[in-house]
């Protein structure tokens, strides 16, 4: 295996990582880029540091100063994180490989472990963010119309507003002076309520306890 299979192997990897799972399964295309660009950038910088003589040294300055910028967008989710980490990941693998491939004494750690554990990751992100995994469970930050101190009646009146049976809740604002709860909530749908969602029609739990009740943040 030459260096130049190694680095298309990390191409080939990284770009089902960000076009056949990550933007096919989220759709947001401002972070191709920056999946893209932190794989390819990594790899390169890998290379070049491991055919230098002060490659040590450098590289743990070059990734002390990476490891102070801060990911600047308000909106990243978690699951967009790990796609972040999996991207540097393939990247840094592929950059050992391909410097240990081009080296005298290729050992078969470049050879063979490098492209198996490349293949790891992209399998571990297709079945780990995959949409059917947990797929009734979600979590959402919900404000009611209502000051509710008592942890059993927020429990009912989530369960009747959300059509689902509620695992944990967190109430994040107490507002007595307003009449308002801010609540995260960690909940599973239950099947009737989620046909409910899907033909359209809403939970008649829902639209007799919860009709003024807002839910914020969206489902992360």
């Amino acid at each position: 295996m030459s260096q130049l299979t190694m680095i298309a192997l990390d191409l080939v990897a990284v770009g089902l990582l960000t076009f056949a799972l990550y933007f096919a399964r989220h759709r947001r295309r401002d972070l191709l880029v920056a999946y893209l660009i932190v794989n390819v950038g990594v790899m390169a910088v890998t290379v070049m540091l491991a055919d230098s003589a002060v490659g040590v040294g450098l590289g743990l300055g070059l990734f002390g100063v990476l490891s102070i910028i801060r990911l600047r967008s308000s909106e990243i989710a978690q699951h967009e994180v790990a796609y972040y980490f999996a991207s540097l990941a393939l990247g840094l693998i592929a950059g050992l490989g391909a410097a240990g491939v081009a080296s005298e004494t290729t050992s078969l750690v470049s050879v063979y472990v490098a492209p198996a554990l490349m293949a790891m990751i992209v399998l571990v992100m297709t079945f780990g963010d995959h949409p059917r995994l947990f797929r009734a469970y979600r979590q959402q930050t919900v404000t009611l119309d209502a000051a509710i101190a008592d942890e059993s009646t927020l429990r009912v009146r989530l369960e009747n507003l959300l059509g689902a049976r509620v695992h944990s809740l967190t109430v994040s604002k107490l507002d007595l002076v307003n009449d308002t709860t801010v609540v995260d909530v960690r909940y599973r749908l239950v099947e009737g309520a989620r046909s409910a969602r899907n033909t359209g029609t809403a939970a008649p739990a829902a639209t007799a306890d919860g009709a003024h009740d807002n839910l914020e943040a969206a489902q992360r």
